[in-house]
C-alpha cells in the first residue's frame, strides 16, 4: 500500500458521503437523478484523493509530467493532476548505509583476500539522482565493489592490514569522484575485516613468533654483555683492592652458610687460592687442632695414678 493511501481513502469519503447526501436531496429521490449524481460526485472525489500525495520528512518525490521533468515536491502534502503527473521516485535523503565486499581479489603481492566495508552516504542532487542513472543505489554498490577491487589490486597486503585508514580515504575519494555526477556525496568508507587465506594466517603466526623469540634473545644478549661489563668493573676493582677481595670472599662463604641447614658448601681450591683463603683456612684449622690435642693431653696426664 501505498504511504499516503490512508489519506486519499480520507479525502475520497470525505468528499463522497457529503457530496452523495447533497445529490440525493437535490434529486427530491428520483433514482435515475440521484445514481448519476452519486456516480459523478465519486469520480470527483477519485480525482481530488488521486491528486493529494504526502511526502516524509526526510524524503523529495521526483514529479513528471507527461513523461518530463515537472520538479520536486516534499516534504509534506502536495498536489498533482492524476493522469498528467505521476511521482516517479521518492528519493531519501538521510544518510544511507550500504555494505559492500570483493571475494578473492588478488592484492599488489599476488595474495587472495576477502575484504568486506560500509559505504555511508547520502543524495545531495534529487533531480540528478533521479534522472542521471536508471537505480542510484545499485549503481552506488556497483562502484563501490569496483573502486574496492581496483584499491586492494595497487596495495600490498601489509599496508593492507597496517594503514587501514589510509585505504578508507582513497577509497571514499575513488567512489565520491564516480557518484558525484549522480547526486550523491559519500561521507566515509570503513573497511570493517580482511580475510586471509588459512595456510597464510598459519605462516604469519610463524613469522610473527619467530620474530618476538629473535627479540628476546637479543634483549638477553644485551643484558648478559651490561651484566659482564659490571662484572668486569668490580674485577677492576678487587684487582687494585686485595683487602676488599677478601672482605667480598669472606661474605659469599658467610651468605652460603649463614641458613644453618646441613648443606655441604664445596669451593674450589682455585677459588680459595685466588681469594686468599686457602692458607689461611688451614692455617685455622692446624691451630685448631694443635690446641685440641694438647688439651686432650693435659687431661690425661692429671688422670694418670701416681
Amino acid at each position: 500500500m501505498e504511504k499516503s493511501s490512508s489519506v486519499q481513502i480520507l479525502i475520497f469519503f470525505l468528499i463522497l458521503i457529503p457530496g452523495a447526501w447533497a445529490v440525493w436531496t437535490l434529486s427530491g429521490g428520483d433514482p435515475a437523478i440521484a445514481f448519476w449524481g452519486i456516480l459523478a460526485v465519486a469520480v470527483v472525489a477519485l480525482f481530488a484523493a488521486a491528486s493529494v500525495k504526502v511526502a516524509d520528512q526526510w524524503e523529495k518525490a521526483v514529479v513528471l509530467r507527461l513523461g518530463k521533468y515537472n520538479g520536486l515536491a516534499g516534504p509534506g502534502p502536495f498536489f498533482i493532476l492524476p493522469v498528467i503527473d505521476r511521482v516517479a521516485y521518492w528519493i531519501d535523503l538521510r544518510i544511507i548505509t550500504t555494505t559492500f565486499m570483493a571475494e578473492k581479489t588478488l592484492t599488489k603481492d599476488t595474495v587472495p583476500v576477502d575484504v568486506e566495508a560500509v559505504l555511508f552516504w547520502k543524495v545531495v542532487d534529487s533531480e540528478k539522482a533521479a534522472l542521471a542513472v536508471e537505480n542510484y543505489r545499485t549503481a552506488i554498490s556497483w562502484a563501490s565493489q569496483t573502486a574496492l577491487r581496483e584499491i586492494i589490486g595497487k596495495s600490498m597486503l601489509a599496508d593492507m592490514l597496517e594503514n587501514r585508514e589510509k585505504l578508507d580515504k582513497e577509497l571514499q575519494g575513488i567512489i565520491d569522484l564516480r557518484t558525484e555526477q549522480w547526486g550523491v556525496n559519500i561521507r566515509s568508507v570503513e573497511i570493517r575485516d580482511i580475510l586471509i587465506p588459512t595456510e597464510l594466517q598459519n605462516a604469519m603466526s610463524m613469522q610473527a613468533q619467530a620474530e618476538r623469540e629473535r627479540q628476546a634473545r637479543i634483549i638477553l644478549g644485551d643484558s648478559e654483555k651490561q651484566v659482564a661489563q659490571k662484572f668486569e668493573e668490580a674485577a677492576r676493582t678487587y684487582q687494585n683492592n686485595p683487602t676488599a677481595l677478601h672482605l667480598r670472599a669472606m661474605n659469599m662463604l658467610f651468605e652460603g652458610l649463614k641458613t644453618g641447614s646441613p648443606t655441604l658448601v664445596i669451593v674450589p681450591a682455585s677459588v680459595l687460592s685466588t681469594m686468599n683463603l686457602g692458607d689461611t683456612t688451614g692455617l685455622v684449622a692446624l691451630s685448631q687442632s694443635i690446641a685440641a690435642e694438647q688439651e686432650k693431653a693435659k687431661i690425661a696426664g692429671k688422670e694418670q695414678p701416681k
